[in-house]
Order: structure tokens, then C-alpha cells, then sequence
């Protein structure tokens, strides 16, 4: 009988957090507890902890597809791993958002035998953080609308105000929505819409501040509207930036969990790869690196997303290098890839996986001609992968003088991890000459298409009349040199989702931007990307329930 990932969580035998505290290394007086098995730690910790950093493992993947990928669970079962051979090794994580929990993933901190705990925890309240960063958006929401409705001393212009509503659930209700109506005393109508939490610019904030100071710097630049004569108004023309920290000021310090195994895992932010930057928080990854010789993080969906923005945006922004990069791929997603449906994916086939391959083979490429990064190619084994399918994704990674290692954690827990962990120790010792994709000195636009061309291998970038015109107010406003956050569907390289594979002769379509001057990014809009999703057909939430006793149940 295999158990489901909920089932192999709640019969664990969870340590109390004190023990894993001490086990990361970290001072009772840095602890602050969540019940017997969750914890925060002060940030302080950072500043008077002395110790030397460790290495930094950054774990990506391949372009996803229904099939899956298992990137977080390589991750775990890889930091599992290091300590199974002896290493000081610590996972950072993000957080889950309810979204996709209750929509159309199900559970998120892991899988099988290489999983975060208390599962149940971390993927609905946690420690609150998800819900203190939407009551602080909420609260600037507020702040703003009624300065409009008091006087509008800021001359703010209500059709330019830039800022919405949030909240942590898949709702396509609230996309597009009206406001403001009824009496005068209701506010100003205007069309407005809701963003899932996971896509708020507080998130981001909140991923990359290293410190309260920096975290009320960056509050401070939030743009949230215009005036008539189009100057920005931010958060600290509206006064709320004290209010706002002071929401955050809890949320902001670093969750201690463990792994099924027992490995300390800080499990802290969560913006959307596909929306947002989609890498846990600097303070989490930061921290890790401090008390441990290895630490171990992921950066959301494939690598044209996740690891694009974690190298060129966090890594740029928090003074990062990572020492070592794993590519996680699996044979069903690459024949997947190579055009076999879902349903079909379980007998040999060679010629559906080598038409899949380059997918895996430009990300690896991307890794180590653009990044100039050490990388391992971590195949998540399948009872049907066979030795043909295996040897085939080995020999076209050996042409790109990347090694392949079968990863078989999901099953098999840090056992299953050990080979890829003897790996990662090795590629950490080598040098890189770790280069961001892009330099901030040159433009807006110059930056994007380099980011196409570069990473997604397009043709080019098509930007809108209403584009170019929006590039050029916020070049003028002295926003032309900050990073960009591309938003585009994480199913392909493209634009496009249903591209999938490694398409060429492409070009993105870029059909918004707008400034996150506080996050310190600009944020491109490609497609049909939605910043409020919906839920599938038949939610996860359906199948969830919770006994008289409390257990939780069909949380995957």
C-alpha cells in the first residue's frame, strides 16, 4: 500500500522544535515558539552571529507539466541527504498559498519521504505571515482611498490608483470588480480588482528586505497612485509606513520547521514565480547560510522563471552566489515535453524523449553559458523510466559536460538523495564566474529582450503602443535601471503555453508594466497572465476534511 504524502507526514515522529533549534545551532534567546513543533527566530541573529556562510545550493527545473517535476521535494531529500553524509545542511523554503492548496495543487512542502513537517501547518495558517502581509496591503488599500475620499490633499488622480485589494485564495470573482458605489459617503466608483496575496508587492517587500529598516525603505517607495500631472504617490506620501511594519514586524522573522528526517528547514515568503519573484525570503536564505556549511533553496516553477529571478533579481539585490545549481527533469516530463499525452507516458519511448530533451538541455545551457554556474542534472527516478530512457537524457547532458544523477528521494527519503549530495559537495568546490543575465545600465526594453533572447531563446519582444508609452514615463521618473520581473506563463519558454518544449522563432508579447519601485523591480506583463487565479474545475478543496479528532485528511 503506498501512503499519500499527508499520511507519511502524520505518522511521523516529529522532534521538538527546541531540538532542531539546537540543532541548526541556533540560541534559545533567537527562539520564539509556535507550539511544540514550529518556531521563529529573531533576525537578530544574522547581525551577531559571526560564523563564516556556508555554500548555496539553488534547486530548479525543468519547464513544468502535469506530469511533474519534484522540485521541492529534491530539494529537501537533497539537504537530507548532505547531513546522511555528514554536512551541516539546512533547506530554505517559501511558504504555500492557500491558492493553490485548495485549487489545483493540493499540498506543497514536499513529497513521499522527503517533506517538510508539520505538513498540515505549513500548508494552511502557518505561523500567519501570508495573512499579516495581506492585512498590511488591505490596510494601504484603505489608507489610500479614504485620503481620496478626506480631501485628496495629494491631488491623486482616482482613475491612476495603481494598488489593489488582496487576499491568499484562487477567486476569479474578484479579477475585475467595481467599487465605490452608492452614496458619497461609500468612496469613489471606479473599476478596480483583487491580486492573490502571494502577488502583492508587499510580498515582495517582505522576500527581499534584510532587515526592519530596510523593510520600512522599501514600504516607503511603494507606488500606489498618480497625481493629475502623473507624479507617483507612495506609501509614505499617505503616512502609513510606520502602520505597515508594524503589521509585518512579527511576520517578518524566519519560520523553523524540520524535515521528516530531521533537518532544519526555514520555510519563510512565498511570492509566485510565474507573477512575481517566486524565491523564499532573503532574511530565511540568509539565515541558512549562516548556520549551516550547506544550504539548500529552490526558486519557483522552471528555470527561465524561478532561477532567472532568484540569480538576476534576489542574488543582485541581497549580494548572493551560489555555488552550485541542480536541474531537477524526470523522463515522464521530457517525453511529455516531446508530445506524449499524460495517459501514455509509461512505455520506453526514445524518440518522444529525445524530442523532449531540449527542454532540459537549454536550461542546463542557460545555468552554464549564461550564469557561468556549476550545475547537476537531478533525474527524479519513476518505477517505469528504463535504462535506454536513462541512458539516453545521460548522454546528451554528458555533450553539455553536465553530469546526471538519479535522485530516488520521494521514495526513498536522504538515502535516495545521497549520490546527488556527493555530487553538489564536488560542484561546490569549483569555480564560477557567476554573471547576472542582463546589466541594469542599459534600458527598460534592452533588458527584456535580452531576457528573451538570452534565456527564453525568442526572437525578439513586442511591446504595445500603451507599453512603450508607460516605459517612457517610468524611464523619466528615474525607474529605467531597476531589475525586471517578467510575468508569463511557467508551461513554456514562450508566451505561449501551449509552446511547450524548447520553441524558437517566437516573440513575447509584453502587454503591461509597471513599477514595484519599493520590491525594486519593474514588473513586465506577457500573455494572459492572470495576478488572481481561479480554481480548476474539481478543487483540491473538495477532497479535504477534517475528523472529529482534528486529523486532517486528503491534503494530498
Amino acid at each position: 500500500m503506498v501512503l499519500s504524502d499527508i499520511e507519511i507526514a502524520q505518522s511521523a515522529k516529529m522532534q521538538p522544535i527546541t531540538e532542531i533549534a539546537k540543532t541548526a545551532g541556533v540560541d534559545e534567546k533567537y527562539l520564539e515558539q509556535y507550539g511544540k513543533y514550529k518556531a521563529k527566530i529573531d533576525f537578530n541573529l544574522l547581525s551577531e552571529n559571526k560564523r563564516e556562510n556556508g555554500k548555496l545550493i539553488l534547486v530548479t527545473a525543468i519547464t513544468p507539466t502535469p506530469a511533474g517535476e519534484g522540485k521541492t521535494t529534491t530539494t529537501i531529500g537533497l539537504a537530507d541527504g548532505l547531513r546522511r553524509l555528514g554536512k551541516n545542511a539546512s533547506v530554505a523554503l517559501r511558504e504555500p498559498s492557500l491558492g493553490p492548496v485548495f485549487g489545483v495543487k493540493g499540498g506543497a512542502a514536499g513529497g513521499g519521504y522527503a517533506q517538510v513537517v508539520p505538513m498540515e501547518d505549513i500548508n494552511l495558517h502557518f505561523t500567519g505571515d501570508i495573512h499579516a502581509i495581506g492585512a498590511a496591503n488591505n490596510l494601504l488599500a484603505a489608507m489610500l482611498d479614504n485620503h481620496i475620499y478626506q480631501g485628496n490633499l495629494l491631488n491623486i488622480n482616482p482613475k491612476s490608483v495603481a494598488w489593489k485589494r488582496c487576499l491568499d485564495m484562487n477567486d476569479r470573482q474578484l479579477r475585475s470588480v467595481v467599487d465605490g458605489l452608492g452614496a458619497k459617503v461609500n468612496g469613489v466608483p471606479r473599476e478596480d480588482g483583487f491580486d492573490i496575496t502571494v502577488a502583492s508587492e508587499i510580498m515582495a517587500v517582505f522576500c527581499l528586505a534584510q532587515s526592519i529598516t530596510d523593510l520600512k525603505e522599501r514600504l516607503a517607495k511603494i507606488v500606489v497612485a498618480y497625481t493629475y500631472d502623473d507624479k507617483p504617490v507612495t506609501a509614505k506620501d499617505l503616512n502609513a509606513v510606520g502602520a505597515l511594519a508594524a503589521l509585518l514586524k512579527d511576520a517578518i522573522k524566519p519560520n523553523l520547521v524540520q524535515s521528516l528526517e530531521g533537518t532544519p528547514a526555514f520555510v519563510h515568503g512565498g511570492p509566485f514565480a510565474n507573477i512575481a519573484h517566486g524565491c523564499n525570503s532573503v532574511i530565511a536564505t540568509k539565515m541558512a547560510l549562516k548556520l549551516s556549511d550547506y544550504a539548500v533553496t529552490e526558486a519557483g516553477f522552471g528555470a527561465d522563471l524561478g532561477a532567472e529571478k532568484f540569480l538576476d533579481i534576489k542574488c543582485r539585490c541581497a549580494g548572493l552566489k551560489p555555488d552550485a545549481v541542480v536541474m531537477v527533469a524526470t523522463i515522464r516530463a521530457l517525453k511529455m515535453h516531446g508530445g506524449v499525452p499524460k495517459t501514455d507516458l509509461g512505455p520506453e519511448n526514445l524518440v518522444a524523449l529525445e524530442a523532449g530533451l531540449p527542454n532540459l538541455l537549454r536550461h542546463v545551457s542557460n545555468i552554464k553559458n549564461v550564469y557561468k554556474l556549476p550545475c547537476v542534472v537531478a533525474v527524479n527516478r519513476f518505477p517505469t523510466d528504463t535504462d535506454a530512457e536513462i541512458n539516453l537524457v545521460i548522454e546528451k547532458c554528458k555533450e553539455l559536460g553536465v553530469n546526471v544523477v538519479l535522485s530516488t528521494v520521494w521514495a526513498d527519503g536522504g538515502k535516495g538523495g545521497m549520490a546527488l549530495a556527493e555530487e553538489v559537495i564536488k560542484l561546490c568546490e569549483e569555480k564560477n564566474d557567476f554573471e547576472f543575465s542582463y546589466p541594469l545600465d542599459i534600458s527598460i526594453e534592452e533588458k527584456i529582450e535580452t531576457i528573451v533572447k538570452r534565456v527564453y531563446g525568442g526572437n525578439g519582444v513586442v511591446f504595445t503602443p500603451q507599453v512603450k508609452n508607460e516605459i517612457k514615463k517610468l524611464t523619466a521618473l528615474g525607474y529605467g535601471n531597476l531589475p525586471i520581473c517578467i510575468a508569463k506563463t511557467q508551461y513554456s519558454f514562450s508566451d505561449d503555453a501551449t509552446k511547450v518544449g524548447a520553441p524558437v522563432g517566437f516573440d513575447v508579447t509584453v502587454r503591461n508594466i509597471k513599477v514595484s519601485a519599493g520590491a525594486g523591480f519593474i514588473v513586465a506583463l506577457t500573455g494572459d497572465i492572470m495576478t488572481m487565479p481561479g480554481l480548476p474545475k474539481k478543487p483540491s478543496a473538495e477532497l479535504i476534511d477534517v475528523d472529529e479528532n482534528g486529523k486532517i485528511t486528503g491534503l494530498f
